[in-house]
């Protein structure tokens, strides 16, 4: 069952079409459980399904053949791929669904369907823990707020975040609409969403009806 389908480096017809089969198969089920959840787009999910089919055929070709091996390196060099940067997880993604197409393409099957699965079930359940975890934590918000120069703005709303929220810190003051205003921008954790109006009518009140903003929080989740 471990062993390789394709003896003594020969690559028999039914072998090959065997291999590129159970990829294919395989290929989907990984695309399925990889971008479960995930902002990839359908191009990304097709690509995913392909991969090891391809990478596959593509080994199983050379097969140890120098002449084919450097033919075909030369006709991909000839392509120049134009996409946008990939997150880490897909990035992750392609570099599983190659090695898979390596262990499909020298023929040793059973350990391309166990590599394959078993990484697309890993990564569908650390998808559900982070929405688990997500879930749990408390929202984060970036709240500015427009207060005018009169208004000492040191400490000036801490008894209203002390009420309404878990942490909040002051990151940045900016001085707006000629030095005539300040702009604050805080970083707040809410205890309860459903308090961010009554949060915001508290501040509007102490800040004269000024302009406030409440926004999410901009976290970067796909570097690297």
């Amino acid at each position: 069952m471990f062993e390789s389908i394709f003896n003594d480096g020969n690559v028999p017809a039914l072998g090959f079409f065997i291999a590129l089969s159970v990829a294919l198969v395989c290929g989907v089920i990984f695309a399925f459980l990889s971008c479960y959840k995930s902002e990839s787009s359908a191009n990304f999910f097709i690509c995913a399904s392909l991969l090891p089919m391809t990478v596959a055929a593509v080994i199983a070709i050379v097969n140890g053949n120098l002449g084919i091996g450097v033919a075909i390196a030369g006709a991909f060099g000839l392509v120049r791929f134009r996409s946008a940067p990939g997150s880490a997880r897909e990035i992750t993604v392609i570099f599983i669904g190659m090695t898979a197409g390596l262990a499909f393409g020298t023929g040793y099957v059973a350990y391309g369907v166990i590599f394959l699965l078993a990484c697309g079930a890993l990564l569908f359940a650390f998808t559900k823990f982070t929405e688990r975890a997500k879930a749990a934590k408390k929202p984060e918000k970036t709240v500015k707020i427009t207060i005018p120069e009169t208004l000492d703005y040191t400490g000036v709303f801490d008894d209203i975040f002390s009420e309404y929220t878990a942490s909040y810190a002051l990151e940045k003051v900016k001085s707006v609409n000629m030095g005539s205003m300040f702009r604050l921008t805080y970083r707040v954790t809410l205890k309860n969403a459903d308090c961010e109006k009554s949060m915001l009518d508290a501040i509007r009140t102490r800040n004269g009806n000024l302009e406030i903003q409440c926004s999410r929080t901009d976290i970067i989740d796909k570097e690297l």
